[in-house]
C-alpha cells in the first residue's frame, strides 16, 4: 500500500517507575521523534498503545517527510508485540515499512546500530513482536546501553536507570537514535547503516 505510514515503535515498560530505565530507552527517542513532529500521544482504540501521527523528516526539495504513526505500547516489553501487529495491521503497514527502536546491550551505550531482520539477542520484546508479526524482517534501531558489569544479571542491569556518567551523554545518545530513525525514513536503511556505523561519523 504505497501511501501507509511508517510505523515507529520504541519499546519499553508502562509506568514512572520504568521511565528512566536503560530498558525504555526506545521510548525516550520516540518522545523526541513525537516532539520533532510536533504530535501528542492518544491512546489508541483498538491496541494497548499510545499514538501520535503525522510527518518525520525532510525529503529533497524540503518537501515534508513521510508519514508515520509513532507508537509506544503500553503492555510490558516482553508482551510489546500484539499491539505492534494490531497496529501494522490498522494502518495497513507492512512488516518493512515497522521501525522497532530499542535497547541493545550487545553494542557499547553512546552507539546507534540498525539492521532489517535476523536474531533478537535474547531480547523479550524484539522476540514477541517477530512472533507477533510473523517475521523478522522489520527494521531495528538498536541503542547501545553496554554490557552489565560484573557478574551482574542481563535483566537486572537493563531494569537499572543509567549512571550519573551516562545520564551526562544520554541527551547525544538519544538524539542521534533519533536521527537514525529519520534517515531511515527520507534516505533509507542502507544510507543510515552507512552514516551511523562509520567510526569516523560517530
Amino acid at each position: 500500500m504505497t501511501d501507509s505510514p511508517w510505523l515507529i515503535v520504541g519499546l519499553g515498560n508502562p509506568g514512572a517507575q520504568y521511565a528512566g530505565n536503560r530498558h525504555n530507552v526506545g521510548q525516550m527517542v520516540l518522545d523526541l521523534l513525537a516532539e520533532r513532529a510536533g504530535v501528542r500521544y492518544s491512546r489508541h482504540a483498538r491496541a494497548q498503545a499510545v499514538v501520535g501521527e503525522g510527518r518525520l523528516g525532510t525529503l529533497p526539495g524540503g518537501r515534508p517527510g513521510p508519514r508515520v504513526v509513532l507508537a509506544k505500547p503500553t503492555t510490558y516489553m516482553n508482551t510489546s508485540g500484539g499491539p505492534i501487529a494490531t497496529l501494522a495491521k490498522y494502518y495497513g503497514v507492512e512488516a518493512d515499512h515497522v521501525v522497532v527502536v530499542h535497547d541493545e546491550v550487545d553494542i557499547p551505550f553512546d552507539t546507534v546500530k540498525l539492521k532489517i531482520g535476523g536474531g533478537e539477542g535474547g531480547h523479550n520484546g524484539l522476540r514477541d513482536t517477530s512472533k507477533a508479526l510473523g517475521t523478522r524482517d522489520y527494521v531495528r534501531v538498536r541503542v547501545g546501553v553496554g554490557r552489565p558489569p560484573g557478574r551482574m544479571d542481563t535483566a537486572d542491569h537493563v531494569l537499572r536507570d543509567f549512571s550519573g556518567t551516562e545520564k551526562k551523554d544520554l541527551p547525544i545518545l538519544v538524539d542521534d537514535a533519533a536521527d537514525a530513525v529519520e534517515m531511515v525514513l527520507t534516505d533509507g536503511l542502507l544510507a543510515a547503516q552507512g552514516r551511523f556505523h562509520a567510526p569516523s561519523e560517530r
